[in-house]
This record gives C-alpha cells, sequence and structure tokens, in this order.
C-alpha cells in the first residue's frame, strides 16, 4: 500500500503552466481569462503573454496542509505562456470565426522528500475553431481546447515532469456583459475531459471550471475582482478502480475543488492593447495543491502576423 501511495503522489504533483492537480496536471492556467472574456476582439492578428509565478501547498480532503514523512509537499512556478489569436471576417451562424495556438514556457521547483526543478514546454492548446458574437451590451464566445501532451514527462519523478502524458479537451462557453453604467460582468465556462495516462493507467477526473472578473470600467482603466473555480465531478481512476485514499494526503477518487479570488487592475486603449495585472488566492482547496498566483497579461495587436494585410 505504502508503495502505491508513493506512486499516486508522484502522479499527483506532475505540473503543467503552471498549476497542479491529481494525477498529471491543470493543463489549462486557471485565472488566464477574466476581464472581456466573452467579448473576443476585432478581425486581426494578436500577440498574448501571460507572465506570473505560483506557489503553493498540498492540501488533502479536509483543506488541511498534507503530510508526507512528516513534512507537507510544496511546489512553486515561475511561467510565460505565448498565444498567437487570429480573429478572421469569415462570419459562421452569424458569429465571428478565429483560431488560436497556446505555447506554455514554465520553470517548476517541487519539494517532496527533497526539491528538484525543469525549465521547459508545457503541453500546448490548439484551438481551430472559435465562433464569437457581438451585441451592444453582450458578447459571448464557444469554442474547444485541444490540449496535447508536448511537456517533458518523467512517470518516475514528478518534480522533473512539466508535461500530464495525456490529451485533454476543453469546451466551453465565455459572456461578458457590459451595460452603459460602465460596470462588468465576465465568465468563461469549461468542462474539461481527460484520456487515460498510458504510462500509469490513471485516469484523472472530469472537471468544471471557471474563470470570472467583475468589476468597473474608469475611462481607460478597469479595476475589480478576477479569481477562478473548480469542481471536479468524477472520481480518479486507476486501472478502471477508484483510485484508493491515501490518509493525511488525500480521499478516495481524489475529488478536488478550488475558489480563487483577488484584486485586478487592467488597462485597455482603442486599439485593443491590453494590460492587466492581478494577484489571486486559493481558497476552499481540496484534494490538490492551493496557494496564491500572481499575473501580467498584455494583449497586443499584430498587424499582418498571419495575412497580408488586415482591415
Amino acid at each position: 500500500m505504502k508503495k502505491l501511495t508513493l506512486a499516486l503522489l508522484a502522479a499527483a504533483v506532475l505540473f503543467a503552466a503552471p498549476s497542479w492537480a491529481k494525477e498529471g496536471s491543470d493543463q489549462y492556467v486557471f485565472g488566464a481569462e477574466t476581464w472581456l472574456a466573452g467579448a473576443a476582439p476585432p478581425p486581426g492578428q494578436f500577440y498574448v503573454n501571460y507572465f506570473g509565478g505560483y506557489a503553493g501547498k498540498l492540501k488533502d480532503g479536509s483543506g488541511d496542509n498534507a503530510l508526507l514523512a512528516g513534512s507537507t509537499p510544496t511546489a512553486n512556478a515561475t511561467f510565460n505562456v505565448f498565444r498567437l489569436l487570429e480573429m478572421t471576417h469569415l462570419r459562421l451562424l452569424g458569429a465571428q470565426y478565429g483560431m488560436h495556438a497556446v505555447v506554455p514556457l514554465v520553470y517548476q521547483s517541487v519539494n517532496m522528500n527533497g526539491a528538484a526543478g525543469i525549465t521547459g514546454v508545457g503541453d500546448i492548446f490548439l484551438d481551430p475553431f472559435i465562433m464569437a458574437w457581438h451585441r451592444p451590451q453582450w458578447h459571448a464566445a464557444a469554442s474547444v481546447n485541444f490540449i496535447v501532451p508536448t511537456g517533458a514527462y518523467n512517470a518516475s519523478d514528478p518534480r522533473v515532469s512539466i508535461g500530464a502524458h495525456y490529451y485533454s479537451f476543453d469546451p466551453l462557453v465565455a459572456v461578458s456583459y457590459l451595460p452603459k453604467s460602465h460596470w462588468e460582468g465576465s465568465a468563461i465556462l469549461m468542462y474539461n475531459v481527460k484520456t487515460t495516462n498510458p504510462a500509469t493507467n490513471y485516469h484523472s477526473g472530469q472537471e468544471f471550471h471557471t474563470d470570472y472578473a467583475v468589476g468597473k470600467h474608469l475611462g481607460r482603466w478597469m479595476l475589480g475582482t478576477t479569481g477562478y473555480a473548480l469542481k471536479q465531478t468524477t472520481n480518479d481512476t486507476v486501472n478502471g478502480q477508484i483510485a484508493p485514499a491515501a490518509p493525511g494526503l488525500w480521499t478516495a477518487g481524489r475529488e478536488g475543488q478550488v475558489l480563487a479570488i483577488g484584486p485586478s487592475a487592467a488597462w485597455s486603449n482603442r486599439r485593443h492593447m491590453t494590460f492587466i495585472s492581478q494577484w489571486q488566492h486559493e481558497t476552499l482547496v481540496r484534494n490538490r495543491f492551493g496557494g496564491d498566483k500572481f499575473w501580467f497579461k498584455a494583449i497586443i495587436p499584430v498587424d499582418g502576423l498571419f495575412s497580408r494585410h488586415s482591415e
């Protein structure tokens, strides 16, 4: 039983840009899409850069610090995520059509019976089919992210793994409400489905997760609160059986959850160049790492990146 517990813990702290969860990783960067989440930009090409850091401790099924050999496993990371986005002039079902690709570069350090670190490319996102609708006060978008296990993976030492070693799919709907009062409410709703890790026969459970922003527009500034939430909806399994509990570490099935909230400030100009800073503190954490995340996000229009002209 001790050998199985250690093997499952090894699986538990695999990392991919920049959050930890269960077996494998949280491939999506929770809290990435907050302000104007449902308001896709006009036709053109855009470079989006996400830079930040994370520090957290492993929490058990009761929300207390987990213990392994008398100490709590910790994880720290610095990340820079590169995103290329194109929104086209093509209209489908009344929606604007677009596409994007996301490449994370990560440095992580995990302390689990000894510390080790690694720097490299994490798991890459591809989304060839983004649909966006616009109304005077409402904006919405829908798409499916396809996440490819491109990050380095070591089944025997998760401290030097930054990839999940499985594929996953993240269908999503995003909405932004921008009334004349200059308040904003935005949210992106996602449901993540993973394939089985072929190296371990471990199948991580499905998860509902959301990013959000609530705040006020003051001229070119946006001030308010941003964050994210996650709730795992199905059990983790090993060889088709519910992943067993590990006393002091996690409960059977490892159904994780987290709620994050914190202050944010953003600035945007008429060319849709936007800069966002935010701090997000994780609370109500169960069966996963919990801590604090700091962000700086830049959205920059790039004329001619994908085509010979932009209108």
